[in-house]
């Protein structure tokens, strides 16, 4: 158990240089302000989905539903469900802070049963303080689940190699770009424009005041800090304690994908330069040179002969995977070692973080979210920054260039969603200075828009997902003082991360 004030040592350092965060920038893409819309019920909790799993007793958790408008410009038109889980505060009512919304990240990601698993990893003294309540956002999981049907392709196995190569490979990947938005305008129907993050936040709201509190505590990994961070402007009297984990910079989802795809090719020398010091241990070569050749054979191969269905697009998004977490290293060295060794790819199919139904609904929302948040490239900029990005690295990794699509949406958001305020209390942000996933520079962007709060950043790490994620003391003890005592740090913080993995 943490205590709910822990020390500061020198694994904690207060960054004394920075005792403020810089004024807030001018925000000049504010979303509308909120339409009225009549009070929600009080919600009802019962019995939950098999798929949500029980906390060990005597917690427990219970499910409801919020009713919402699908567009708040017509509250009277077409209503959808949110399906939402809580788990009561463990300690006694002195104790309680209120509740704390979870959200686990994407866009597309359902959170459901992110209330129990998330709230398994918090410390003790926020498990007291908080009812946990997780939700899953419009369109994903059990609430109006988006459908985008075959996407423009992107289900098929073996996929086409997802880094075009030549005009015909570019024509080629612009027009399965163009089918994707055609697939999920049908698909979606009229509920494509309203599936966005703006949305999202308005629903939380409405959820706040299902639940009778007059203020909510919040924590959003990856995605979720980005949605925080829209709520936050949407509401700022209505935000008690925030804690922004893995942040998303305030750029468009598609200039942020680019720094994405940037980032992912930075982890991946620092990759390929760990592996080649663990030479005996993977046999992939003893320079960072030779691991890439290594790397680039077996993608090779994957493309000339894809094995049961595993071709070019399937090794990237394995990847992808693999990049964001150190732990998976290990795992990603020794598949690219048994592949060149045996023909096998075993060890390259990571398990999958949904199943068929629910990675589909994933897939869908993820697009029709960054598409609804804010206008999308022109399609020669999407060809013009391929090649760019072509020129850097020969094999880039472009598995999460998902707002490539909207370039051919069949709306035109005219504006994405304002991020932060003036004024809102004081939130934590929280990042892994390597992290490639949502590369740091992100937190140190929206910190900006969010004055008087602190980013606590963790150093010599390499991995997406900190707070309650790591185990690190320092983040975790800083973290929970906050959100349990409300105590903002002096500063912002820096503590000692990990380093690299030992396989």
């Amino acid at each position: 158990m943490l205590p709910a004030v822990r020390p500061l040592s020198a694994l904690c350092a207060l960054v004394t240089t920075a005792t403020a965060p810089a004024p807030a920038a001018p925000d000049t893409t504010t979303s509308a302000p909120p339409t009225a819309v009549a009070a929600p019920a009080p919600l009802r909790f019962g019995a939950c989905p098999r798929s949500v799993p029980s906390p060990p007793p005597p917690d427990r958790v219970e499910c409801g539903w919020l009713e919402v408008p699908l567009d708040r410009e017509n509250p009277h038109g077409r209503r959808i469900r949110i399906a939402v889980s809580r788990v009561p505060a463990s300690g006694t009512p002195g104790e309680r802070r209120g509740v704390l919304l979870v959200n686990p990240g994407g866009p597309g990601g359902p959170g459901l049963s992110y209330a129990v698993t998330k709230r398994a990893k918090l410390p003790e003294s926020v498990r007291r303080a908080y009812d946990v309540i997780g939700f899953d956002p419009r369109g994903t999981g059990r609430s109006a689940p988006a459908d985008c049907g075959a996407m423009g392709g992107l289900f098929d196995s073996p996929a086409p190699d997802p880094v075009p190569v030549g005009r015909a490979a570019e024509t080629a990947y612009l027009g399965s770009l163009r089918r994707m938005a055609d697939d999920c305008a049908a698909g979606a129907g009229d509920a494509l424009p309203h599936l966005s993050t703006a949305e999202t936040a308005r629903d939380m709201d409405a959820l706040r005041s299902a639940l009778g509190e007059e203020r909510i505590g919040f924590l959003g990994v990856s995605y979720g800090s980005y949605l925080g961070a829209a709520y936050a402007a949407l509401f700022p009297r209505r935000v008690g304690r925030m804690v922004l984990d893995s942040v998303v910079g305030p750029w468009s989802w598609y200039d942020f994908d680019l720094r994405q795809s940037r980032a992912l090719l930075r982890q991946r020398e620092v990759f390929f330069a760990w592996a080649a010091r663990h030479r005996s241990r993977f046999g992939l070569g003893g320079r960072a040179d030779e691991v890439r050749q290594a790397y680039a054979r077996a993608r090779d191969g994957l493309a000339a002969h894809p094995v049961d269905g595993f071709g070019p697009a399937e090794f990237d998004r394995a990847v992808y995977r693999a990049l964001g977490r150190t732990e998976r290293w290990t795992g990603l060295a020794d598949g690219i070692r048994a592949y060149l060794r045996d023909g096998g790819t075993g060890g390259l199919r990571p398990e999958a973080p949904f199943d068929g139904a629910a990675s589909r609904t994933y897939e869908s929302a993820n697009r029709i979210v960054k598409c609804a948040d804010g206008p999308g490239p022109a399609p020669a900029r999407v060809l013009a920054d391929l090649r760019r990005v072509r020129r850097t690295d020969p094999l880039p990794v472009l598995t999460g260039m998902e707002a490539s699509a909207c370039a051919f949406w069949h709306h035109r958001p005219g504006r994405r969603p304002g991020l932060g305020g003036p004024d809102v209390p004081p939130v934590l942000l929280v990042a892994s200075e390597g992290d490639p996933v949502t590369p740091v520079e992100g937190a140190r962007r929206l910190a900006h828009r969010f004055p008087g709060s602190r980013l606590v950043t963790l150093y010599d790490d390499y991995s997406h997902g900190v707070f309650a994620s790591r185990g690190n003391p320092c983040v975790d003890g800083t973290v929970a003082a906050y959100l349990v005592d409300g105590s903002v740090p002096a500063a912002h913080v820096r503590c000692a991360g990990p380093g690299l993995p030992t396989p």
